[in-house]
């Protein structure tokens, strides 16, 4: 109820990311249904289709995190102490507001399943995809239940780890109920994130050396993909998702070189700073781009003008918004935290213009650090099938 009552004077744009949350998980729990409705007809091929869609009810449940970490009714304040509402009471506010907002998500998307078969009609379009979702088969609600309940579970298990208060180590800052905040030295994650790119493309090349061997069917696409191969990219994304803050702190390094003005010095002061924050949802970006690129590479010249399936496009745009959405979200929670210094420094008489030229130079740097490596990924990743 208490979670209700805050949502109800809630910011209208952090309603707007609460309900951005919603739709994502609307999409994951069709998705989610859809494949019920392939197992149904086919049992024995529906697993592994099964497996694929954790891959957007992830990126949705990462998006719900992130929501969760900007909104302000879970940042602890001495007032919402006094009352006990301290950081571990918030923590569980915040997870049930993520709870239900993904289960508004999952409701939706039962109703438009079952209104696509046809078990609801009287409204537009009811019945039209009543062969695509097996409406010739009875539906088992328990087990559509139990898929619709996976990304509110599991969204609100992951914001109630990601917001519990922590006790931080001796020599380290930030706010304790914000881990994300503390960052030591972002750059300590470079070696292992680049060390599981080049296991990856390690193991895509080993297993594309013997044929294709095992298969790991595509949601909607007729053809396959050898499961090494994929496994070998999964490790190559990991590993991306990793060095992304090392990678970001090299960025703002780069921007100091050669003698920097003031707007470099800026950017790049900035850049460092907010390296963790920035660089891992960035990071997820370049690889889940570096998956589209491969993807777009191995399927485009096998199935025509149609490669892809209905539902693999969905996946595909869920896992591409939800990630991008994090993105911008964490984007906005940095320029919050930065507020306080860039109002200082408007004070004391820094032209508004050097402020914009430091941001494009953040931009600029990113893009020119990001996309080389994504792209490159991207053909190794594609490399050993072609």
């Amino acid at each position: 109820m208490l979670a209700l009552r805050l949502a109800r004077g809630t910011h209208p744009l952090i309603l707007l990311r609460r309900l951005l949350v919603s739709a994502a998980s609307a999409g994951v729990g069709f998705l989610l249904l859809c494949t019920l409705g392939y197992a149904v007809g086919h049992p024995g091929a529906s697993g592994l289709r099964l497996a694929w869609c954790a891959v957007p009810l992830a990126a949705a449940a990462y998006f719900a995190v992130a929501v969760a970490r900007t909104d302000p009714s879970t940042r602890p304040r001495s007032g919402l102490c006094a009352v006990g509402l301290g950081p571990a009471r918030l923590a569980s506010l915040a997870a049930v507001s993520t709870a239900v907002s993904c289960t508004l998500g999952s409701a939706v998307a039962l109703l438009v399943y079952l209104h696509l078969r046809g078990d609801i009609s009287g409204l537009p379009f009811d019945g039209d995809a009543a062969g695509l979702l097996a409406a010739d088969q009875p539906m088992p609600l328990a087990a559509a239940l139990t898929l619709l309940a996976a990304l509110p579970v599991t969204a609100s298990v992951a914001t109630g780890l990601a917001l519990r208060p922590r006790t931080l180590r001796p020599g380290e800052t930030g706010d304790p109920a914000h881990p994300e905040e503390p960052a030591p030295t972002p750059a300590s994650g470079l070696p292992w994130g680049f060390a599981l790119i080049a296991a990856g493309l390690a193991l895509e090349t080993y297993v594309s050396r013997g044929g294709q061997g095992h298969v790991f069917p595509m949601p909607g696409h007729p053809e396959s993909s050898p499961a090494g191969v994929l496994g070998g990219w999964a490790l190559t994304a990991v590993g991306l998702a990793l060095a992304g803050p090392g990678l970001a702190h090299f960025s703002g390094r780069l921007l100091q070189l050669a003698r920097p003005g003031a707007a470099r010095l800026l950017a790049g002061r900035i850049l460092m700073t907010e390296a963790r924050r920035i660089g891992r949802p960035l990071g997820v970006v370049c690889a889940v781009a570096s998956g589209a690129i491969a993807a777009a590479t191995l399927y485009g010249d096998r199935a025509g003008p149609h490669p892809f399936g209905p539902l693999t496009g969905l996946g595909a745009a869920l896992v591409m918004g939800s990630t991008v959405a994090t993105l911008l979200t964490a984007a906005l929670e940095s320029r919050h935290a930065r507020a306080g210094t860039t109002k200082v420094l408007l004070s004391l008489g820094t032209p508004a213009a050097l402020l914009r030229a430091a941001a494009s130079l953040r931009a600029v740097a990113l893009l020119a650090v990001f996309t080389p490596l994504t792209v490159a990924i991207a053909e190794l990743a594609a490399l050993p099938l072609r």
